[in-house]
């Protein structure tokens, strides 16, 4: 079981107060807190490892590479990669975060990027997604299948905005993509992925998946899921920021291109041309963000320290109770499922418009999110044009959630919307 009043200690922004009221941050689906020992691993690489790593023939610059392989280990490890009878079931490249990860997938299935192989996307293809993504799994599609010629088409929603599975009957012979997000930064609602996976395999479509709102928030193992390739970053988990990753299915990325070149992910270089080293080097190009990338680990222990079951059950737990309170305030209506959801609630407020509701909040210290979330595709299915939303982590406690719900009870009225 999670007892967040006893690992607050561990976050020194909790002891802050914001507006003369104390911190009570219901943000996390934008960025999460740092514990300490995240904080202090990022210092401890720059105050005793700091080099370039894989290039000095030194003790500092094999110390950092050391650090840096380890991060790609354990965030490996954290969803489900490592040796499984005695093969490798995944490998993790580094990229600035996840965006920059779905757009190095996107870029690389072009036609001309891959000379024509079998991966190479071409007029006539389809690439299908669906109404529920965030623009970063969306925008990138969109733009590839301009380059190519190919038809973006995509899976609907149901009224409380889960995937309809009615609509599976999209993916066809000729989708060569099927991209989803695992859980919904809007609803909170977790995507049917053995029914995509399934359908998606039956055509023999590429999987990607974004897992940016699933993976610091509950169990993910990706090799189980079946899907080919996934998407997440460093600052959702408790985190350093800038840096993502893209977690791929052995062997898959032997076929892709590099997406940036330069140095750090060269064989041989003449003026004539240039050899690539095999993955995850070739899509590494320049310098990482080698002390995030180290301190990443420190943020990965410290979830497995906890148990990402026990963070699940904990944060379902105030999800449910924040679900229950919303649907109990007269003109706030919910968006989403009214269960199954992961720490993250979003709703709309008759006649108040969410930049209000959320400065409002703000002025008793309670920090939540406001707008379209960089997903207007599901907002307009839900009939909205954007949205306030709370959303929780390991630290948020069932108190702050009813302060959260006291607060909004009188948004309205504030506002002079009701008596």
């Amino acid at each position: 079981m999670i007892d967040p009043a006893a690992i607050r200690a561990d976050f020194p922004v909790l002891t802050r107060q914001v507006r003369g009221e104390p911190l009570i941050y219901l943000d996390s689906a934008a960025t999460s807190q740092r514990p300490a020992q995240v904080i202090e691993a990022e210092r401890d690489f720059y105050s005793r490892l700091n080099a370039a790593v894989h290039r000095g023939a030194h003790a500092l610059g094999e110390e950092a590479t050391d650090a840096y392989e380890a991060a790609r280990e354990a965030v490996s490890r954290f969803v489900g990669g490592g040796e499984r009878n005695g093969e490798v079931s995944g490998e993790i490249v580094w990229t600035k975060n996840a965006t920059e990860a779905l757009n190095l997938v996107a870029y690389s299935l072009q036609n001309e990027t891959l000379d024509g192989g079998p991966l190479a996307l071409r007029p006539g293809d389809e690439i299908l997604v669906t109404e529920a993504e965030h623009h970063a799994n969306l925008v990138p599609w969109q733009q590839l299948a301009r380059r190519t010629g190919a038809t973006l088409r995509w899976l609907g929603l149901t009224d409380d905005g889960r995937i309809d599975l009615s609509t599976l009957d999209r993916i066809s012979p000729r989708t060569r993509v099927v991209a989803f997000t695992h859980v919904s930064n809007v609803t909170g609602a977790v995507s049917p992925v053995a029914d995509i996976v399934a359908a998606a395999r039956a055509v023999g479509a590429l999987v990607v998946l974004d897992a940016c709102q699933s993976v610091p928030h509950m169990p993910v193992d990706l090799p189980a899921l079946g899907v080919d390739l996934a998407a997440f970053s460093a600052h959702k988990m408790l985190g350093p920021t800038g840096v993502g990753a893209l977690w791929a299915r052995p062997g898959l990325l032997d076929e892709f291109p590099p997406f940036m070149t330069g140095g750090s992910m060269v064989e041989v270089v003449t003026m004539e041309k240039t050899t690539f080293m095999p993955p995850p080097a070739r899509f590494e190009a320049g310098s990482q963000a080698v002390a995030q990338i180290a301190a990443w680990t420190a943020a990965v222990e410290y979830l497995e320290g906890l148990g990402m079951a026990d963070v699940a059950a904990h944060e379902a737990k105030l999800t449910a109770h924040c679900i229950a309170g919303i649907t109990q305030i007269d003109g706030v209506r919910l968006l989403g499922p009214v269960a199954g959801g992961i720490g993250v609630v979003s709703f709309a407020v008759d006649g108040v418009h969410p930049h209000d509701v959320s400065q409002y909040l703000d002025a008793a210290g309670i920090e939540v999110r406001a707008g379209h979330h960089c997903a207007q595709p599901i907002h307009r299915r839900l009939g909205v044009r954007s949205s306030t939303r709370a959303s929780f982590g390991v630290h948020t406690t069932l108190g702050e959630v009813d302060a959260f719900l006291d607060r909004l009870t009188s948004v309205r009225r504030y506002f002079g919307v009701t008596p």
